[in-house]
């Protein structure tokens, strides 16, 4: 307690000397209502007020630069955002639906998203908001857990909806890629007016966008590259890195999965495999091998369709109730990537031609040998295919009003239901897999082995035998008995209630005294409604869905207090600012956060902003009750020597013991705008975040020596190792724990200009972050993933981004050229076998250049937009890499009306 006091006296007194308010937060004075208040950064509702949080705002100009299909998309161009995984940026995967908000790349749980000031169950993906009906975003780049609750470690992004619209709006809009591809087609419409003598208002809005997905990544550099370790140990970063031991005839492998370099041709007769200009290992560069990689696509196809509509009506001229309700819809259907099953193929195989046979022996291949295959030709589909749809319903009600001399308050209640329904087609029953492709001759015909013999106690009357050895001999019978579709429907539920009351009780000599206070109230579930038969009984070789069930309820109160120290006019201006809140969990029970920080505004030109906090990120469903997995596979048992322990479970899955997050920001900043240069703006923020009890999941070895670490002489780790009565390992329990610790530390830096040309405006606006370090302890070591860019690295952060455009906009013609900047850096941190990184493993920074026009007649806009306009290759990516552009140039353009 002594500690956190003094923390908190710390962070007060800092109030005068340091804080930022970015030039994007103080937008030109002719833009804002007299009657505008932003409180994003603050609970604290006064006009003029300089909340100590940091707060950027991002408005419909800025976010309609780039032409970016979903708000996601437009969110990651701006510096402060690590890029996550969207539709257009991820080359497939379960989660392909959701783009989520991800600030300071602490990753996306750690942002917490608002919809008009209040949670939504479609935070976790920002295709939910409808594009058209956006006022601004705002965005909170520092701690606020105690002005709106867990999850806002690295900040808030609060969606703000044109809830005033009338009148028309309306449009269409494509897209294509200079590839030919990544084509994209859709339309939108809104309508807002007034009613009952202006007391009353209502606006709906939809919107649908389908794209069709971009797959050719021959035609894009770099998207095949990997690394390659040669004989020596040494890693290297190249392109065409393929697979000596799969092959989608089936590579041959000796029964120590040594590669014989032999191939099966696709008719089934044996050849060489052509080897690239070096092979060691299992791997060759070049060649004529294939590689997983080979089969991913750029980005992947999705249709989305949004429905929104808002009502509001004045009971009094104090009292407004209002009423919203959304629909949103995300979809999609696509190829995966193949299976790569490593089987073992007796010498009697019914499908083993006499040719074959020869040719093996004469390799020296002459017994039982392991046939490595990519399974790209299994039915029509050829490859696993993943099936998708998210809808999300919700509907929320409300009150504003005021009271006395100053006073308002608000209440609000939400409720959603997001219905996750997902496929992965395709994929083996292993077991039957194993049996049809163990195939013998009975009278001329192949029969799966346990079938040959009516004695056998194994006997399956449906197995069906599979040709393996070769490509597109699979039958249809074959595929029917060993193949099968893993299928997962689950329901996620959220209510959430608030109230908030705030105003002037008092004043000080240096003026009013502003406070606000208020509670919130959360109850949040999880439901697998279903899950298909064989993952029940995990028999599907590659992904088994499992249900997880589960849910918790919160009670949360606030209070945030302003006061003024110091106001001489036009000279020096001075408050403090401090909030706490208590949230009481069902699950681990009562926990504070807090605030307290302050603003020195200096001749009207200069902010000076200070604010330290304490926040919180409370576990999700998942982490708190994922249901039980179960992997095996060998380890090496510190307890006994590293001895290596063969065939041990490792289990994962959800723990209800698990305790929140707490994290510490201290934010140190400040903005100027010279009253001699009207128009300009200049801003610099300083943060650094400090997050205790990560939850996280370690890997099965990791936890081993761990416990080995910890406690040498318990080689039971408190019930995380199982052993049998010789002292065997058994099995490793690695449920989410609070183990790991993260940092990160950097600088925020703007600059704006507007000024007025002829009958337009030029308007020239520069951000940047530079991000100092990124130490991520992962329970077991740690690391500085800043300036770690390549896309297979989590957390893979550039150590500057830089955003700057340039705008002209008059009532008859606008342009917008735009130039975008990711720094490059090192390509891993994680040593080869000789203990060193790659020779090559640095990885140069890239310059995008966008550019967009628009010519407006009448009510009609006419716009068109290239982005990556000289076609800038992204740097060597295995799978992809959101730092960088893999799309390449992209059009795209369309017609708007408003009247």
């Amino acid at each position: 307690m002594k500690s956190n006091h003094l923390l908190w006296l710390a962070g007060t007194a800092l109030a005068g000397i340091a804080g930022m308010s970015p030039a994007m937060a103080q937008q030109p004075a002719e833009q804002v209502a007299e009657s505008e208040i932003i409180v994003t950064g603050s609970r604290i509702q006064r006009q003029g007020f300089d909340a100590p949080t940091p707060t950027t705002i991002l408005g419909v100009e800025q976010l309609q630069q780039g032409d970016r299909p979903s708000l996601a998309q437009a969110l990651n161009d701006i510096p402060q955002f690590r890029p996550t995984s969207t539709p257009e940026t991820t080359t497939g995967n379960t989660t392909a639906a959701a783009s989520p908000a991800d600030l300071r790349g602490l990753t996306a749980v750690r942002t917490l998203t608002l919809l008009n000031g209040h949670r939504f169950t479609g935070s976790a993906d920002l295709n939910s908001v409808p594009q058209n009906l956006i006022k601004r975003v705002d965005v909170v780049t520092g701690g606020a857990s105690a002005a709106w609750g867990s999850g806002a470690v690295a900040g808030v992004v609060n969606v703000i909806l044109d809830d005033d619209l009338t009148g028309w709006k309306m449009g269409v809009n494509t897209g294509v890629s200079s590839r030919g591809d990544g084509y994209r087609f859709g339309g939108d419409m809104a309508w807002g007016t007034k009613f009952a003598g202006d007391r009353g208002h209502i606006m709906v809005g939809g919107e649908y966008l389908k794209s069709k997905g971009a797959f050719d990544r021959d035609s894009r550099p770099n998207l095949n590259g990997g690394l390659f370790q040669r004989a020596d140990g040494q890693l290297v970063l190249t392109d065409d890195v393929n697979y000596t031991i799969l092959n989608r005839g089936g590579s041959i492998l000796s029964t120590s999965a040594v590669p014989y370099n032999l191939v099966f041709n696709p008719d089934g007769s044996v050849g060489p495999l052509p080897l690239g200009s070096e092979t060691f290992g299992q791997q060759t560069i070049g060649g004529g091998g294939q590689s997983i990689d080979d089969y991913l696509s750029v980005s992947t196809p999705y249709e989305r369709t949004n429905l929104f509509a808002r009502i509001s009506y004045d009971l009094t001229d104090n009292l407004k109730i209002w009423a919203e309700g959304s629909y949103n819809r995300m979809a999609g259907d696509f190829s995966f990537f193949p299976e790569t099953p490593i089987s073992v193929i007796q010498q009697d195989n019914a499908f083993l031609t006499a040719t074959a046979r020869s040719q093996l022996a004469a390799a020296g291949v002459t017994g039982p040998f392991i046939l490595g295959r990519i399974l790209d030709d299994v039915g029509p589909d050829g490859m696993l295919r993943f099936n998708y749809a998210r809808r999300n319903l919700e509907g929320a009600i409300g009150l504003d009003g005021s009271f006395g001399n100053g006073w308002s308050y608000k209440l609000y209640y939400d409720h959603g239901e997001l219905r996750n329904r997902q496929t992965l087609g395709n994929q083996r029953i292993a077991a039957r897999f194993n049996k049809a492709i163990d195939a013998v001759l009975v009278n001329g015909s192949p029969v799966c082995r346990v079938n040959a013999d009516a004695s056998t106690a194994n006997d399956d009357a449906a197995c069906m035998p599979i040709d393996i050895l070769g490509n597109g001999k699979i039958s249809d019978a074959g595929r029917a008995y060993a193949f099968g579709d893993a299928s997962s429907t689950s329901t996620t539920k959220l209510d959430a209630a608030g109230f908030s009351v705030s105003g002037q009780p008092f004043s000080t000599w240096a003026g009013p005294v502003d406070i606000a206070v208020g509670g919130d109230f959360r109850w949040e579930e999880f439901v697998t409604n279903s899950i298909d038969a064989l993952s029940a009984t995990r028999a599907f070789a590659t992904l088994n869905y499992a249900p997880t069930n589960g849910g918790f309820n919160v009670k949360e109160f606030f209070a945030e207090v302003a006061i003024p120290l110091l106001d001489v006019a036009d000279t020096a201006k001075l408050e403090v600012n401090g909030a706490a809140r208590y949230s009481d969990y069902s699950t681990s029970g009562g926990i504070w956060s807090w605030k307290t920080g302050g603003t020195l505004r200096l001749v009207n030109d200069l902010l000076l902003r200070a604010v330290y906090s304490r926040d919180i990120r409370s576990p999700s469903i998942n982490e708190y009750y994922l249901g039980r997995a179960t992997n095996i596979g060998n380890m090496q048992d510190p307890f006994r020597n590293n001895s290596v322990a063969l065939n041990v479970f490792s289990y994962t899955g959800g723990n209800p013991a698990l305790d929140p997050e707490i994290s510490h920001t201290l934010t140190l900043g400040g903005s100027y705008s010279p009253h001699f240069v009207p128009g300009l703006r200049l801003s610099v923020d300083f943060y650094k975040i400090k997050i205790d009890g990560v939850i996280v999941t370690l890997a099965p070895q990791d936890v081993l020596n761990l416990c080995a670490a910890q406690n040498p002489n318990d080689n039971l780790c408190g019930g995380l190792i199982e052993r049998d009565a010789n002292g065997g390992l058994v099995s490793v329990l690695r449920t989410y724990r609070n183990l790991a610790q993260y940092k990160t530390k950097g600088l925020d830096i703007e600059a704006a200009y507007q000024v007025p040309v002829g009958a337009g405006r030029v308007t020239v606006r520069s951000l940047a972050t530079h991000v100092m370090e990124l130490l991520i302890d992962d329970g077991v070591t740690t690391t500085d993933r800043a300036g770690i860019v390549g896309g297979d690295t989590a957390f893979s952060t550039p150590k500057w981004r830089v955003t700057t455009s340039v705008g002209y906009d008059d009532p008859h013609f606008g342009a917008d050229l735009r130039v975008r900047h990711v720094s490059g850096g090192k390509y891993t941190y994680v040593p080869g076998p000789n203990g060193q990184l790659p020779l090559n493993n640095d990885i140069g920074g890239r310059t995008y250049v966008d550019l967009a026009v628009r010519f407006k007649v009448g009510a009609f806009t006419l716009y068109g937009n290239v982005n990556n306009l000289f076609d800038r290759d992204p740097p060597l990516s295995q799978y992809t890499n959101a730092n960088y552009d893999v799309i390449g140039r992209y059009f795209s353009g369309g017609v708007k009306l408003n009247f």
